[in-house]
């Protein structure tokens, strides 16, 4: 764990403090789970249950905001079973699924989301012709009820084939009122609207939050970087948690402590909470 400057590690002083009003949110790939080649596989860390229920003692809730599917995040990460130890200790767990646009948590048990966005059924007959075009074909689709995931990770060159993917898949996107979000070896495609930074601001709206720890790796938690960096201008005791790869950089920059993958994430999250208890004593 590094803290990014003398700034960061007095957030973190303060966020300790004001443990028991916070809100700490966490995205799924590359800060709860591994990266993998298939994204089918990307089950949480071993140790994130015990550490997630150990968390949820000394802060007012945790949450999980992702961009996959809602259902695919409780079943690969056994979420469900972990919010119910979570609410054993009398506190909740949420998940956002899909960017925000689907909604979980551990007292209400039901995925609660929109109908898909007009365009992706075009999108998606379009997709071929487009991948094909930048000598893409074999890149693995997903498809993701309210978006359209792009993976090259498996193409011979990952990384040529995404940078000749980006802006062939963003002309498209906008072409059927869609908006492209790339990600480490992926490129998803979705509705406008949510992002995870209004996922953010819906939990510390309804949940009355004092404070907000946020843990991500990639481009799509940038909003939700912003989101907080905001509610920290404001007031808020606020903490920016980077879970570091060789793959993707971006969030280093933006961070307040930067950590080396989920294990280091749930190693912070560990010393959040023992830190958190002993302040409390």
């Amino acid at each position: 764990m590094e803290f990014t400057s003398p700034e960061g590690e007095q957030r973190y002083a303060a966020l300790v403090r004001a443990a028991a009003e916070t809100v700490v949110g966490l995205d799924f790939d590359g800060t709860l789970s591994p990266i993998v080649d298939d994204p089918e596989q990307a089950h949480i860390h071993p140790d994130a249950s015990e550490v997630l229920v150990e968390l949820a003692e000394q802060v007012r809730a945790i949450a999980v905001i992702t961009g996959r599917p809602a259902r695919q995040a409780l079943d690969l990460g056994g979420l469900e079973d972990v919010g119910h130890d979570i609410e054993k200790v009398g506190k909740e767990l949420h998940l956002f699924g899909q960017y925000g646009n689907e909604q979980w948590s551990s007292t209400n048990r039901r995925v609660v989301g929109p109908r898909p966005p007009q365009g992706l059924a075009t999108f998606l007959r379009d997709l071929p012709r487009a991948l094909r075009s930048v000598d893409a074909a074999d890149a693995y689709v997903e498809e993701k009820g309210l978006a359209v995931a792009v993976h090259t990770r498996r193409l011979p060159d990952a990384t040529a084939a995404y940078e000749r993917l980006v802006p062939v898949l963003r002309e498209l996107a906008e072409r059927h009122d869609l908006v492209l979000e790339p990600g480490r070896a992926v490129i998803e495609v979705r509705s406008s609207g949510m992002h995870k930074g209004r996922a953010v601001d819906k939990l510390v709206a309804d949940l009355d939050a004092g404070g907000f720890l946020f843990a991500g790796d990639d481009l799509g938690d940038v909003e939700a970087f912003e989101a907080v960096a905001a509610h920290a201008r404001a007031g808020m005791p606020t903490l920016l948690v980077c879970s570091a790869s060789y793959e993707q950089g971006a969030l280093v920059a933006l961070a307040d402590v930067v950590v080396d993958g989920p294990e280091g994430v749930l190693a912070l999250l560990r010393r959040l909470a023992h830190d958190a208890g002993a302040a409390r004593a």
